[in-house]
């Protein structure tokens, strides 16, 4: 059970023909049995079924209900049935009895049907009034002023045809004008329509004429069957009108989900793009909330708000609730659960996911915590063993050492501990690289200030040759990142070039980018064994060497790459002419009257 259902009670298309067959039923039985049923017993029976029925039907079927119950004791309560008398002790018994029954049940049960409807379970928390029941507020006005006009025009020209036609005429007719008053306004129409009829009915074609009173057994038996025909017609076409409106409703629904569906499958599933899916498409405000600290916290929204408009809020968890307002008729409760409970599985999607890459990040860090620790362990150990035998040598007072001797094994330590800042370096700016801390700080960069400073430290670096043609733009970027990046071509360029010919050793030429206005190229060029196609994007990443006699442990390429890339430039390998590596290195030009800053990085 619904709470509409449980709040309402069952539709009174469904409750008044059954209630008005058992009433009849009742009328039967007292005139068949010929006086064995008694006055008190109809009434009795009359009276439960009328409160029975108010009290589990809609509060306004009770008015109906009370009329056809009192008339169904006025007639059959005792002999000659089937004659109605609206006067006397037992019609006024009746009224009073039936409309207590029908008054007192009918409140009863809407009390108890609230009270109840707090306790069923919901998927959604629903504060957004029911949709319709497939006839608009319009039509059923047009339906009850065609009941006001039509009737008693109807009975004004029956009442000129009296002398032609008789009460099974009139019945048929006022029976096809209540059915046009039904498809036109619905139930509630129809029901009043019936009644009337009715009541124009007894008045001007039931002797004696102009009275309530029924003297024929037939009439009353008519007019009681011509309310319960009508109003179970009304029923049928009232709930024909109510289910094509609920399965047009639905089809919107389904179309709107469907629509919904394909979004989200298409990719856009986060909670953001599923509010912008139902604002787009049934206008409005939506916002999807989540408690806090005992605080509703806005986590997404769409749509412009409208401060007049009516606010609805749908908790489909005690933490997680979606609010909407401003929405067209088409968004219906049911829609809006949808949209809800898609907008929460959006977010718990989209948290995942984040928490997936934080995962992933972790594990990244850990491979990369364990390849480091494997790669430099031998690197670390051989530098520091050869400084500490050639310190420990020095310590030997038992050995008298030359001052040759003395100055290799200094120049060892010497070596050795270049070794290890170059090394740790690398491994910290890996570091930085892959833990995302690296802020560069850009400005102006001269290149011909940064390269000699990269060479420091280097073995052989008298061999490079640094070109720098003048009036070379400025470069934008952080010169002591610069440095790094430079230090590290410089020490591949050196490694590989050959050590013995002159015309062979590496080179820094810096030039304008040819076709490429505000850039600066930078090529750090060497005559070396050169890379294989295939392997140069290779190079670039972390613990890759080809060349398994180069020091290092494979991280200054990729060092380079990174920090060229954290400043906006870009880093390629491409061959050098007549053999070798040439690594092309593209930054940014700046302006050409800002000064050139060095700055602390240095």
């Amino acid at each position: 059970m619904t709470k509409d259902l449980a709040r309402s009670g069952f539709p009174a298309p469904y409750a008044l023909p059954v209630a008005f067959a058992a009433l009849f039923a009742v009328g039967t039985a007292a005139a068949g049995l010929h006086g064995r049923f008694p006055a008190m017993g109809v009434l009795t029976a009359c009276a439960v079924i009328v409160a029975a029925t108010s009290a589990t039907s809609e509060i306004l079927a009770m008015v109906p209900l009370g009329v056809i119950g009192w008339l169904t004791v006025t007639g059959f309560s005792r002999p000659p049935y089937a004659h109605l008398r609206p006067t006397g002790a037992v019609a006024g018994q009746a009224a009073i009895v039936l409309a207590a029954a029908a008054l007192g049940a009918g409140c009863a049960g809407l009390v108890f049907r609230y009270s109840c409807a707090r306790f069923t379970l919901e998927a959604v928390e629903e504060s957004r009034p029911a949709p319709p029941d497939g006839i608009s507020r319009r039509r059923q006005l047009a339906g009850v002023a065609l009941a006001a006009a039509g009737l008693p025009a109807l009975t004004a020209l029956l009442t000129a045809q009296r002398p032609h036609l008789n009460l099974s005429d009139d019945l048929l007719l006022y029976l096809v004008a209540v059915v046009a008053i039904t498809i036109v306004g619905g139930f509630w129409p129809a029901v009043l329509a019936a009644v009337a009829a009715c009541l124009l009915l007894n008045w001007y074609f039931t002797e004696p004429l102009h009275t309530f009173t029924i003297g024929e057994p037939k009439n009353l038996l008519a007019l009681v069957l011509f309310v319960t025909v009508a109003v179970a017609v009304s029923s049928f076409v009232h709930l024909s009108a109510r289910r094509q409106a609920q399965a047009a409703r639905s089809a919107k629904e389904t179309a709107s989900l469907l629509a919904l569906a394909q979004t989200v499958l298409g990719g856009a599933d986060t909670p953001g793009d599923v509010l912008d899916h139902l604002t787009g498409t049934h206008g409005g405000h939506a916002e999807l909330l989540e408690r806090s600290g005992g605080r509703w916290i806005t986590v997404a929204e769409s749509g412009t708000a409208d401060p007049a408009a009516t606010r609805i809020r749908f908790e489909v968890r005690p933490d997680l609730a979606l609010q909407v307002s401003g929405q067209r008729s088409s968004a219906t409760t049911s829609l809006l659960a949808g949209f809800t409970a898609q907008a929460v599985a959006a977010l718990d999607r989209a948290r995942l996911r984040t928490q997936a890459a934080q995962a992933e990040a972790l594990a990244e860090g850990n491979r990369m915590r364990t390849a480091l620790l494997a790669a430099v362990s031998h690197d670390l150990r051989t530098p520091l063993a050869s400084i500490k035998a050639s310190v420990s040598s020095l310590r030997q007072t038992d050995v008298a050492w030359t001052a040759e001797d003395e100055a290799d094994l200094l120049a060892t330590v010497e070596e050795n501990a270049d070794r290890l800042d170059a090394l740790i370096g690398n491994l910290l700016d890996m570091s930085r690289l892959q833990t995302g801390s690296l802020a560069p700080f850009l400005r102006p960069t001269a290149v011909e200030e940064v390269a000699p400073i990269a060479l420091r430290g280097l073995d052989d670096a008298d061999r490079m040759h640094i070109v720098v043609p003048e009036g070379l733009p400025l470069v934008k970027a952080d010169p002591g990142l610069l440095e790094r990046v430079l230090a590290n071509l410089f020490s591949n360029a050196l490694w590989h070039s050959p050590p013995d010919d002159p015309a062979e050793y590496p080179a820094l030429v810096a030039r304008e980018a040819p076709g490429a206005p505000g850039r600066v190229l930078i090529e750090v060029v060497d005559h070396g064994p050169g890379v294989p196609r295939e392997a140069r994007e290779r190079i670039f990443e972390p613990f890759q060497r080809l060349d398994d006699r180069a020091p290092g442990v494979g991280l200054g390429l990729a060092v380079a790459k990174g920090f060229t890339e954290a400043m906006g430039g870009t880093i390629e390998a491409v061959d050098t002419p007549h053999g070798g590596l040439t690594m092309r290195l593209t930054l940014l030009a700046a302006a050409s009257d800002v000064p050139a800053t060095l700055g602390a990085a240095l």
